[in-house]
């Protein structure tokens, strides 16, 4: 294969988000269409991907890489091997069955094309971050798949609840992101590459670094944050206000994946320790049966469904922990079936309240008659669920119970935490499958109907895939399981999967035990939901409601914060910097070396002797006595002008006194903006008529003199300090050195103010214009508000 076809592989992460840009336009011309040609996208996405499976298959990865900041060395990497392709094959092919869905779905919805545009944006960003190879690059689209789900999930925005849940998923999945780029940057410090793929050389590395634990802290964090880890799992069931195609997206296959997708990406590098085992097999356990209890709890489809993912992300993560073969095929395998049934039985619920009016399971009953193709796909989906042989999940279930069996009382605990969620995610299914459509129909909000056929493609494909998955093991085991599984160990695993069932073997009893339980669970569901909410109802306090009160604490901190700070009185302001000045100005003095420096104990009572001024020449003195009688001047001068305009002679002294010492270009330059200072000031005191006295009472006479002359005593002792030390003219070599070869100019102090500091100067300029602006403003608004006196009313002429 060519390099340019390989090239492709970084336009994946791209096309989607030009189709972002052009899908608002699209949808304007195309209207209910729009859904089937966006899909095109994705799907053509999908198909390209797959010429790709032959090369992965057969143990080769791919890599491309761009110049990105080339002075830096960092390059804009692409890896496509097992692992990449497996989730970025299931994030294109279900985002091509989303977006159909979504089409019917919000038919008629007045902001239909700027849900396409985030939809898409956010498959970019999703297929960017599984296909990056460059650390710095998964960050960027880490960030992305925040960004827009945020947008996603507040769509809705009118509704408090639905702002509610975006503005509590960027939190929480910001924090995470902080964490991954410090990470990172600990990473590409430690092993010199910020490439995924080379660091995988790197062996044990990172295992023997010093800063080992504190680089697994961040990747967890990052990780537990994005797949909604117990105690950071309380995001997702409220970003369940996003509209049905998003949650069906987001929990399949894409955001809630992308902690899992860094975690056995980073297996190579940071897994195998105890440290790493325990903390993920724990946490894992905990967010499995967190999740599975959760999801007895809700009578909404939804909500339902989203608990489910909070348990199957723990199950992942859990055998992400094991690493071994049997867990990590057992991971690779159960992430494919979950993206099946999950998305179907999402797109299943939402078809059942777009045609119902409702997604409450204790209201629905009997709904297959009227809607059979949809329970058709829901029983598919939630059959793989379950776990039953000939579908992909039993297939999942066999090997994490298959790496269990060694004896060993750690390992019996977690099989027995693993028997116990997956009976819970059973009982879930059958919930979900049996109680909407089965039993006697009921009336509903809205007479139900089949959804439109835009909205059945996709359940009926993705849970037919789901049983077809399950009768083709040695498919699943050579084309998915293996070349996964090389990405994550470094080496392929052996396949178990077999259609045969061997009654002899430990682990179809084990099945069974799950599926009996499964059905204990069902039906215990209503006693077990009564139970479960009356403890919620018990505890006051729970991982959203402190979320909340943290979020409501930072509010009125910043709010105390701001008007302690922002109280809008300029004097305080001016109080509070030369303040800090005074403090930033004595305390090195200090800390450094006291005052010894000045006045040696020696010499007290003869500190004279420190200035020696016998050196001035008369011109010098003569620049000095003006400075002073300016400053003089400036204290004692009755009026503002008189104030401001000796403040102009002292800084002309100043311009002289850079002028005499060899600095005429900073002399000049200092000219200009006293003139310029003395007339804009003046000319703004004449417009905005302020009184032509100083009316401060004398107690803050006494605090701003005070001020003003420990900042002035602070800078003078500063400089003192600087001067007596030994000059380093390593700048001033290098400004010499290089201004000519490097910048083509002679006066170097041009050179520094438009080419080494260009940045701060054009910073500078637009200060000095934004405040020019501002009193360009200040002096209209003075002059817009001015009242005029009233007139007099028109006297009216009697009548004659």
């Amino acid at each position: 294969m060519n390099a340019p076809f390989d090239a492709g592989i970084a336009l994946v992460a791209v096309v989607p988000f030009v189709a972002a840009l052009l899908a608002p336009f699209l949808h304007r011309f195309t209207g209910r269409f729009t859904g089937w040609l966006l899909a095109l996208v994705p799907a053509a996405i999908f198909v390209f991907l797959l010429s790709f499976v032959e090369r992965v298959v057969g143990g080769e990865a791919i890599k491309v890489s761009f110049a990105w900041v080339p002075a830096y060395h960092l390059n804009l990497s692409f890896y496509l091997d097992g692992l990449s392709l497996v989730f970025a094959l299931t994030i294109s092919g279900i985002g091509a069955l989303i977006v159909l869905y979504s089409g019917a779905y919000l038919e008629g919805h007045r902001h239909q094309g700027r849900f396409f545009t985030f939809m898409l944006a956010f498959m970019g960003a999703m297929l960017g971050l599984v296909l990056a190879d460059s650390l710095l690059a998964l960050f960027l689209f880490w960030e992305l798949t925040s960004v827009t789900s945020f947008l996603l999930i507040g769509f809705d925005h009118g509704r408090q609840a639905s702002r509610r849940g975006a503005i509590q998923a960027l939190v929480i999945t910001n924090i995470g992101g902080m964490a991954l780029l410090a990470g990172a940057i600990l990473v590409s410090q430690i092993a010199g590459t910020w490439d995924m793929s080379a660091l995988r050389e790197t062996g044990d590395l990172l295992r023997q670094s010093g800063f080992y634990g504190l680089v697994l802290f961040c990747f967890i964090v990052a990780a537990f944050t994005k797949s909604a880890q117990f105690p950071l799992h309380f995001w997702l069931p409220n970003a369940m206000e996003a509209p049905t195609p998003v949650s069906a997206f987001l929990h399949s296959a894409t955001m809630v994946q992308a902690g899992v997708y860094l975690l056995a990406r980073m297996t190579p590098v940071l897994g195998g320790t105890q440290v790493w085992t325990t903390v993920l097999v724990v946490f894992g356990g905990l967010t499995l049966i967190w999740g599975g209890l959760g999801a007895l709890k809700q009578t909404d489809l939804k909500q339902i469904l989203a608990q489910t993912t909070i348990a199957s992300l723990g199950l992942l993560v859990l055998l992400i922990g094991l690493g071994s073969e049997a867990s990590i095929a057992a991971m690779v395998v159960y992430f494919v079936a979950h993206a099946f049934y999950k998305a179907a039985l999402f797109m299943v619920a939402g078809a059942v309240d777009h045609e119902t009016g409702t997604r409450d399971i204790t209201v629905l009953r009997g709904l297959a008659d009227k809607m059979p193709v949809t329970f058709i796909a829901a029983a598919l989906a939630a059959l793989s669920m379950i776990g039953l042989p000939l579908t992909i999940g039993y297939f999942a279930k066999e090997e994490m119970y298959l790496g269990l069996l060694s004896g060993d009382p750690t390992q019996i605990a977690t099989l027995v935490i693993l028997v116990v969620g997956n009976a819970l995610l059973a009982g879930v299914a059958m919930l979900v499958m049996i109680r909407p459509f089965l039993g006697e129909a009921v009336p509903t909000p809205r007479e139900p109907h089949e959804a439109p056929i835009a909205m059945l493609v996709g359940p009926i494909l993705l849970g037919g895939l789901a049983i077809v998955a399950g009768i083709l093991p040695e498919w699943l085991g050579h084309d998915v399981l293996q070349p996964a599984s090389l990405a994550i160990l470094g080496r392929a695993v052996e396949s178990h999967l077999s259609l045969a069932l061997d009654f002899t073997s430990l682990l179809l009893w084990l099945s069974v035990l799950t599926w009996l339980l499964g059905i204990a669970v069902y039906r215990q569901a209503d006693g077990a939901r009564t139970v479960l909410r009356r403890i919620d109802n018990a505890m006051r306090w729970n991982a959203d409601t402190v979320f909340d009160d943290v979020m409501f604490g930072l509010i009125r901190f910043s709010g105390a914060v701001t008007r302690f700070l922002h109280h809008g009185r300029l004097e305080l302001y001016l109080v509070v910097v030369f303040g800090a000045l005074a403090l930033a100005l004595f305390g090195p003095l200090l800390v450094w070396s006291g005052f010894d420096w000045l006045v040696p104990a020696a010499d007290l009572g003869n500190w004279w002797i420190r200035f020696d001024l016998s050196s001035l020449t008369f011109y010098e003195w003569g620049v000095v006595l003006l400075a002073a009688a300016g400053l003089v001047v400036v204290v004692i001068s009755p009026t503002r002008l008189t104030a401001i305009l000796s403040l102009g002679v002292q800084g002309t002294a100043l311009a002289l006194i850079f002028l005499l010492f060899g600095a005429p270009d900073l002399a000049f330059t200092q000219f200009m903006i006293e003139v310029l200072s003395v007339a804009v000031l003046a000319f703004v005191m004449a417009r905005l008529n302020l009184d032509r006295r100083d009316a401060r009472p004398p107690e803050d006479w006494l605090r701003d003199g005070s001020i003003a002359l420990v900042c002035g005593v602070g800078v003078t002792l500063m400089l003192m300090q600087v001067l007596s030390g030994t000059l380093d003219t390593r700048l001033s070599d290098l400004f010499t050195a290089t201004s000519v070869p490097i910048a083509h100019g002679h006066n170097i102090v041009n050179v520094i103010l438009v080419d080494y500091r260009g940045f701060d100067t054009l910073g500078e300029i637009s200060v000095v214009m934004g405040a020019g602006i501002a009193i360009i403003a200040l002096m209209r608004v003075r002059k817009v508000v001015q009242v005029k006196k009233p007139r007099a009313p028109r006297k009216r002429k009697e009548p004659a």
